[in-house]
């Protein structure tokens, strides 16, 4: 028989143990795992990357090679501008918009057969368009890749069909890709899902390969790839609340699901909160010698910043003088709001007049407008 103390110090070893196998648990589940031979998640406004796996193994990357090839031609050619397909990039093998010796397309609508329907054709095409041969074009993806800090990415070709020299690492595609959402015409085409397209031999109707789009809230893209050396290959991003995380995964049986965990995990993890809207610091300030007795001041600007789930005690410091003197031009920086965390600062708005007062000469009395109460130092934390 067990006396009182016994059952107590036993009862006490089970919620030990149940505590332990529930803290077992919840670890597992807090950090994904994922099929893929490589994986990354990454957070561009921090530069933070969340989850890696493999990440600097240098791995063929198939089709999301065409990541780079979209950068370049959208930053080298116009959209409008009109190319004529070189014979050179007509039957390249794998996927394809069949184009044909001479056909003329936008290099706009080539840019959205490349990210869209992952054809091989238009990359060469582009690639022909813009530097007259598959090896220039290289030394230009590569170069691009250098600009960006990264040294395990190798191109040989535009289109992503295999090479042993033509790698990178979940690490460094994270990075391209990051760069690539910079702009604003790469973003909106890569997360299209359907997009007409025409020649001047036909019409076409694209549809993006990447079901991220259809099946995860915040899709804004980016693409897929696979060749059968390389396996499953899936670059995807996604924004919610303002907060974008684009998750990378190299030779992945189980890419969908991988991102899918992936981006829970980092929206688990962060969040963005905004600071500052514009016009949200707004104040009346008393000013000498102006022939106006008052200007308003306020932020234009609007700030956020990425935290912690939960993170808080972040502080606003109104940095402003009780009042100011005249001449005051529009435009003229007057204050600052600053936000601290613990002491530190961690971002900063500059209070900037809205209006224009001129220098007068001091009006007799001035002073006794001034009272107490509009010359206090505004401070709120």
């Amino acid at each position: 028989m067990y006396n009182n103390r016994d059952r107590v110090i036993l009862l006490l070893l089970i919620l030990t143990l149940i505590f332990s196998l529930f803290t077992i648990f919840i670890s597992s589940e807090s950090t994904p795992s994922v099929s893929a031979r490589a994986a990354a998640l990454y957070e561009p406004e921090t530069e933070s990357f969340l989850y890696l796996k493999n990440e600097n193994e240098r791995l063929g990357m198939a089709s999301t090679t065409k990541i780079m090839t979209a950068i370049l031609a959208l930053e080298l050619l116009d959209p409008s501008e009109s190319v004529a397909v070189d014979p050179r990039a007509v039957g390249i093998e794998g996927s394809s918009i069949y184009l044909s010796a001479g056909e003329v397309m936008s290099a706009s609508d080539l840019v959205y057969a490349v990210l869209l329907q992952s054809a091989n054709d238009a990359a060469a095409a582009l690639a022909y368009k813009i530097s007259g041969s598959i090896e220039a074009f290289a030394d230009l993806m590569n170069e691009k890749a250098r600009s960006f800090g990264l040294e395990n990415t190798s191109f040989t070709n535009p289109h992503g069909l295999d090479d042993k020299n033509h790698y990178t690492t979940a690490h460094d595609l994270a990075i391209i890709s990051a760069n690539a959402l910079k702009n604003n015409k790469f973003q909106e085409i890569s997360s299209t899902y359907k997009k007409e397209v025409t020649s001047s031999n036909t019409t076409r109707i694209l549809v993006n390969h990447n079901k991220m789009l259809k099946t995860y809230e915040g899709c804004i893209g980016v693409k897929t790839g696979y060749t059968k050396k390389c396996g499953r290959c899936l670059v995807s991003a996604a924004k919610r609340d303002e907060l974008t995380m684009i998750s990378v995964t190299i030779d992945a049986p189980s890419d969908w699901s991988d991102h899918e965990k992936l981006l829970n995990y980092g929206y688990s993890l962060l969040e963005a909160r905004t600071l500052a809207y514009p016009g949200e610091f707004t104040y009346n300030l008393p000013v000498i010698c102006g022939d106006a007795e008052k200007i308003t001041v306020t932020n234009d600007e609007y700030i956020k910043r990425i935290f912690a789930k939960g993170e808080s005690d972040v502080k606003t410091h109104i940095k402003l003088s009780r009042y100011v003197a005249a001449p005051i031009t529009e435009g003229d920086i007057i204050g600052e709001v600053v936000f601290t965390r613990n002491g530190e600062k961690i971002a900063a708005v500059n209070l900037v007049a809205k209006n224009t007062v001129n220098e007068i000469k001091k009006r007799k009395g001035f002073f006794s407008n001034l009272t107490k109460e509009n010359l206090r130092q505004q401070t709120k934390d």
